[in-house]
């Protein structure tokens, strides 16, 4: 049987990567896939001595690669929004497969590209575009497809938890961790869509419409970075037996979906708690399977690579079939796509971690669990440490019960608001994930 011929947009860090195994591992994946898979063509702006290329047809046009009619499937590594949806889109009518890592343009455009794949009867396939070479993506359509899923948390950009894991063991602050990071390549220049939770929610954006069936509406995402974030809350939340992580949280409940990306403290005993470094892992709550772990190396080159050649494996394996066969994009058939709504952050629940800095006077504790009171929040527990030297202001850490975040906005606007009450309350949200 000829082989499949594939066309690689981007020899960047995964372009590179994908060559390599696609021909380190040739054999191998012939076996897999039952042909051989050639790489026919490669778009690149400019030479990566990583990658010997070796007589590979190379262009500086992208949109040439979909134009190309030998190609049968276009893997697109080239990332962002505008270059990368118009060779997706151009790919897709001209009735290629497509292969992407592209995250971003999964959750911003992925609703179009999918009914434009569905008319043209071509596989999109994803698997690399959240937590690199793990296969979760996979598991939620497949593996798990037996089950109502109730929620997903992830730890699904390496850049803020290599921070946080820094910031943690070492007690260094952000700033320095930061700078750190991108010098180590693991932080962009403009480290924004890391630190501020953007990655991390075009990631969850995908993980809940799969695992929801529900369409993809990045939009509704709400994110919350870690920029603000204190060795000393680090060290308190530590004291009280809590790990700090950038978690994204999909929640099914009655009243809607919960599509929120946020730093949270989780149970130090919880096994995503001690995901520390660069590395990935999601976890997935099944009625059926209960709580499961997925665990892996979320980005790098050859990670990265390992799931874009599975999707290619897949696709080939695919290709011949009936389209109204195959494994919706989406995990759930198109027509049966719900409309069960993303909630607000207003509208979403959680425990909560406050912190007050409070002047050293009687009765201020009472008046802070008075507020709290009427507003429904109980409290679970509560720190009170010295008064610190420097402004003589006293430390005050509760953890409240789960409440919605409307009611708690309301508290903390009432807590502020108090003579004795100085400066901002911090507040982060609680999972126990249990």
């Amino acid at each position: 049987m000829k082989p499949v011929k594939v066309g690689i947009c981007g020899l960047g860090t995964v372009g590179s990567g994908t060559f390599n195994v696609l021909k380190r591992n040739a054999e191998e994946i012939a076996r897999r896939a039952g042909r051989g898979i050639e790489v026919a063509q490669i778009a690149q702006r400019r030479p990566n001595p990583q990658c010997n290329t070796g007589s590979t047809p190379i262009t500086a046009e992208v949109l040439a690669v979909a134009d190309n009619p030998e190609i049968d499937v276009v893997v697109e590594l080239i990332g962002g929004y505008t270059l990368a949806r118009e060779l997706v889109l151009r790919a897709i009518a001209n009735g290629k497969h497509v292969v992407t890592a592209n995250k971003a343009l999964i959750a911003v455009h992925g609703n179009e590209i999918f009914a434009k794949a569905r008319e043209q009867g071509v596989i999109v396939a994803f698997e690399a575009s959240v937590a690199g070479g793990i296969p979760v993506i996979k598991a939620l359509r497949e593996g798990l497809a037996a089950n109502r899923i109730n929620w997903v948390a992830g730890i699904i950009n390496g850049t803020g938890n290599f921070i946080l894991s820094e910031m943690r063991e070492k007690g260094r602050t952000f700033p320095d961790v930061l700078a750190e990071a991108q010098a180590l390549g693991y932080a962009e220049a403009d480290p924004t869509f890391d630190v501020e939770g953007i990655d991390a929610a075009h990631k969850l954006t995908i993980l809940a419409s799969i695992a929801f069936g529900i369409p993809l509406q990045f939009d509704k995402a709400y994110t919350e970075g870690i920029t603000r974030l204190t060795t000393a809350d680090v060290g308190y939340a530590e004291a009280l037996g809590y790990r700090i992580k950038h978690l994204g949280v999909a929640r099914s409940t009655d009243q809607g979906i919960e599509l929120r990306v946020h730093p949270t403290l989780i149970p130090a005993d919880r096994l995503i708690a001690n995901v520390n470094g660069v590395m990935n892992a999601v976890m997935v709550n099944g009625d059926a399977v209960g709580s499961t772990l997925f665990y892996g190396a979320g980005a790098g080159q050859e990670p990265t690579a390992s799931a874009v050649v599975a999707d290619l494996v897949d696709v080939v394996r695919a290709m011949t079939s009936d389209p109204e066969n195959r494994v919706p994009h989406l995990a759930f058939q198109p027509d049966a796509l719900s409309d069960h709504p993303v909630l607000s952050i207003e509208s979403c629940e959680s425990a909560y971690y406050l912190r007050i800095q409070a002047k050293d006077h009687p009765g201020v504790l009472a008046q802070v669990a008075s507020i709290l009171s009427a507003r429904g929040i109980n409290i679970e527990s509560i720190m009170q440490k010295e008064a610190e030297e420097h402004d003589g202001l006293v430390p005050m850490i509760l953890l409240t019960h789960r409440v919605t975040e409307r009611h708690m906005v309301e508290a903390i606007t009432a807590l502020e608001a108090l003579d004795d009450v100085v400066g901002d309350v911090v507040r982060i949200r609680v999972e126990h994930l249990n």
